[in-house]
This record gives C-alpha cells, structure tokens and sequence, in this order.
C-alpha cells in the first residue's frame, strides 16, 4: 500500500484544480528572504574557516615539537651532557609514544569524543611542557618527552577526524586538509627556525615552553567552536589490543634503534622479532572482534593503505633531513641558531605552497601521476645534498626547496584519499592510522637515518694525537662532543679536530641522502602502484 496517489485515474478537471490550488498555496507560502540564507551561509563558513584556524594550533605545536628539538640539541648536549644513545631517545621518545598510542587514541576519541580527547590532551601537553624546559638532566628530559608523547596522542588523530564533521562538502574539506597538511609540514620546517630565534635570546628550555600560549587559545576557543563528534556504535574498550599496538610499535622501533647503534645482538633481533609478532598478534585480533578498534579491512583500499605508506615513508626522509641539517649548518658551517634557521625558510615557504596549490590540480591529475611526480622532485632534493655535501649552505637551501615542495604536495594528496577512504563514524581511528605514519616516520627519521650517519661518523673520524681518553670518547660519541673537546685544545689540534670531525660528519650525509633518494624513490612506486580517487569510498 502507498500513501500517494496514482495521478493516472483522476479526472483532468480535478488534476487542474489540483494544480491551480498546489500554484496559489505556493505563492501564499513565505518566501525565505535570499539575503537572510546568505548571510547564515556565510557566517556558517567563516565559522568552520576560524575552527579550521584553532584546530591548527596543536598540529603545529605537535610538529614543531617533531623538529625544534633537533636544532636545540646542541645547547642541550653541552648543558646535559648527554651520550649519542641518550641524545637519539630525547628526540625519539616523543614520537615513539606518541605513535604507539595514536591508534588507541583515535579510538577512544572516536567513543568518549573528539572534542574532549583534545581538551584533555591540550591541558596535559602544557602542563608537562613547563616541567621538560626545566629538566635537570638528560634521563628527566627523556621522560618528559615520554609524558608529552602520551598527551600528543590525544591532540593529532582528534584534529583531523574533527576536520571530517566540520567540512562534510568533499572539495572544501580537500582544501581544508590541504591546510591542515601544510600545516604539519610547515610546522616541521617553522620548528629549527623557531628553535633558532628562542636559543639566540633564551635557554634551550624555551622551545617547551612555547607550548602554552599556543595551547591556551585553543582550551578557550575549543567549546565555543568546534562540536563534539564521536562513534554512535562504538565497540568495546579492548585493554588488550591498546598493550599490543603499544608493544609492536614500541618493540619494533627499539630494536631497529639498538640495531643501528650497537648492531646485531640478541637485544636488536628479540626486540624486532617480538614486535613484528605482537603487531601480528594485535591485527589477528582485529580482523576477528566484531568492533574492532583498528578496522584492518581499510588497508585493502588502495588509496588507503597506499597513502600511509606515503606519509610514513616522506615524513622519514623529511625529519631524517632536518635532524642531520641542523647539525651541518650550525656545527660545521658555523651559522647562528637564527641563521641556520632562516637559511631553511625557503623550504618552508615551498612546503606550505606546494601543499595549498596542489588542490587544484588534484581535481584534474589523477593521484597515481600527480603524487610520483611531487616525490620526484623530493628525490632530486636529497640528491642536490649528495652531490653538494660540504660544499657551503646555498646547496642545503635549494636541496630543502625542493624537499619541500615534493612533500608539501604529496602529504596533501595522500591526507585527503586516506580520510575520504573511511567511513565517517571511524574518522578518528583513521585519522590515527595516519598521524601514525607520521610519528612513525619521526621516530625513524631520526633512528635509522640518525643512527646510520652516527656509526659513520664514529667509524670514519681520524683523531689527532695528545687526546685524553675521556676527550676522545666524547669527540667520538657526537659532532657536539667533537666541538666541545676543540674548545679545550691548542690551536693546530683543535682545527685538526674540527676538520676531521666536518669531513666524518659530511660523509655520512651524503651516505644518508643516498638513502633518502631511495626512499622517495619506494614511496612514489607504491603511490604509482595504490594510490587512486577515494570517490565511492564508504566516506561519499
């Protein structure tokens, strides 16, 4: 049975009163006043653009936070003393925690909420900030950074879901993800520019502490702005599946740090060996829990599991990058905090440019060109450092120019297929799968391209004669050390010192940036291979 009519056996006559009635009623009926519905449609907009606004805040303090680091590290190796080991895990324990928790993270903001996922982890994140800029040793700096990475996972995988439930329109909400990408990126790249003007003027602990004026707008402005979204059915919490992600990732990760820096031994194979099978053992669960917390049928999606793939792979090259550079330009060419710094603004700008000009032309080229293409460019960066390595700073700008630009363009794309790809309800768990690929990326950047040009260094440094012990070990441990030791010296053997110690450090650039091209290279075969239109995906 059907409520409507069947028009066909009604007689003309009643159809055209019908008619004549449905035309006069419409007439009589209340027009809505065209001025009035574009004035609320604009107010609507301007009001997503400033929640855009203030959901940028923490991507780029989480990503500045990725980098800033890197250029404080030599303040923070001659204040704290810390060894080589000790200085990797400063930089990587952040963004090891802050990786292993992201998936359980997205979770439980996609059941308890965005919006209060990122209030807490705001509040959390200044708070420890203030107590990082005045740890009095390296081992309370390490675990500092650990809190941080805890608090951060609550700040990323919230920021992009959130971006889903404010822009639902598929081209603004590319535009906005363009935004939001460039935004990590530029943060990356704003964060050895930033360290550079606060250690000019101030302690190594100012880099923490730019954390709270950044965070406090956003506590305020975050209720007024930005809605709550969540899960309507979310699953159980599963404790076990939060120990296994965090034991994989944990596991993996510290096993290739131990590997590159102490090489094979049981400790590097068991902790590699024991992550591989918990990661094995967390996805085995997920593909039989009837709500699992990390839907694994995603990564049978193309653009999907092609474009974490792309996110994981440039973020290596580009904190693997910046965590070498920094070091060349102020230890080894001699520049100024502030100087090393703007001699990387070109980059930036050429990141956050190519991230916002490539929307466009996402909407003529299809990923599978358009993203090979921009990882191209990106390779032809590492080789300009290759090629120029110790050869002055013009090399190292226009190598992050076109570093920038490759990165700035694919991030965007492979952001927008990644989140278009899942379905609405699970965009925090998604989001979180790939800010992974981002942390991941860090902690790699810095494990396996920093401990690689490390043992190189230490492998290739010539020592010149009249060293004491202690002078030669910390001269070996790190191009800080090498530096710090010359201080002390006459004057032949401390230019002996530092020119052996440029020589070492430059050759393990060029043997890192070989290993960058290649994994441009990798990245843009998979994007070639996977990536195409998420348009059908559950999101449309």
């Amino acid at each position: 049975m059907t409520n409507e009519l069947d028009t066909t056996t009604i007689d003309p006559t009643l159809q055209g009163a019908a008619a004549e009635a449905k035309t006069d009623a419409a007439a009589s009926a209340p027009r809505p006043d065209p001025g009035r519905v574009g004035s609320v449609a604009r107010r609507g907009a301007t009001r997503r653009w400033v929640a855009l606004a203030v959901l940028m805040l923490p991507v780029l303090l989480v990503a500045v936070d990725n980098t800033v680091l890197s250029f404080a590290l030599p303040a923070i190796a001659r204040d704290l003393g810390p060894t080589a080991a000790q200085q990797l895990w400063i930089i990587d324990a952040y963004p090891l925690v802050l990786a292993a928790l992201l998936v359980a993270m997205g979770s439980a903001g996609d059941r308890f909420g965005r919006r209060r996922m990122l209030f807490i982890g705001s509040i959390g994140f200044a708070v420890v900030s203030i107590a990082a800029a005045f740890a009095p040793t390296a081992e309370a700096l390490i675990a500092a950074r650990a809190a941080l990475g805890f608090f951060g996972a609550m700040l990323m995988p919230s920021t992009l879901s959130l971006l889903r439930s404010v822009f639902t329109e598929r081209e603004e909400r590319r535009l906005a993800i363009a935004i939001w990408a460039s935004g990590f990126a530029a943060g990356a790249a704003l964060g050895p520019i930033v360290g550079g003007v606060l250690l000019e003027h101030f302690a190594w602990g100012s880099v923490f502490l730019l954390a709270v004026p950044v965070l406090v707008p956003l506590v305020v402005l975050l209720p007024m702005l930005i809605p709550e979204s969540r899960d309507p059915a979310p699953g159980r919490i599963d404790v076990l599946s939060i120990v296994l992600s965090f034991g994989a990732m944990g596991g993996a990760v510290y096993g290739i740090k131990h590997l590159a820096t102490e090489g094979v031994d049981v400790v590097a194979v068991g902790s590699i060996v024991g992550g591989l099978a918990l990661g094995a053992w967390f996805v085995r669960r997920q593909l039989r829990a009837r709500t699992p917390m990390l839907d694994m049928r995603l990564f049978r999606v193309g653009a999907f599991g092609g474009g974490v793939v792309v996110n994981l792979l440039s973020v290596i090259a580009l904190v693997g990058f910046l965590f070498f550079v920094s070091q060349h330009l102020q230890l080894v060419a001699g520049l100024s905090p502030v100087q090393a710094g703007l001699a990387l603004a070109p980059g930036l700008v050429a990141m956050i440019a190519a991230g916002l000009s490539v929307v466009p032309l996402a909407r003529r080229i299809r990923p599978r060109v358009l993203v090979p293409t921009a990882l191209a460019v990106s390779a032809a960066g590492y080789l300009t450092v290759a090629l120029t390595a110790g050869q002055g700073v013009a090399g190292v700008v226009v190598a992050f120019v076109l570093l920038g630009l490759g990165i700035g363009m694919a991030e965007t794309v492979s952001n927008e297929l990644i989140l278009s790809a899942a379905p609405p309800a699970k965009a925090g768990a998604a989001s979180a799968v790939s800010e992974t690929a981002y942390e991941l990326g860090a902690v790699l950047g810095t494990a396996l391209l920093g401990s690689i040009l490390a043992a190189w260094y230490r492998a290739s440094l010539d020592l010149p004669a009249g060293l004491t012990a202690s002078q030669a070990d910390a001269a070996r441990e790190t191009l800080a050390g090498a530096v710090n030791v010359a201080e002390s010296l006459p004057a032949a053997a401390s230019a002996e010192l530092l020119a052996s110690a440029a020589h070492a450090f430059d050759g393990g650039v060029v043997v890192t940036s070989f290993i960058g091209i290649l994994l441009m290279v990798g990245a843009g075969v998979v994007a070639a291979l996977t990536l195409d239109d998420a348009r059908g995906a559950a999101s449309e």
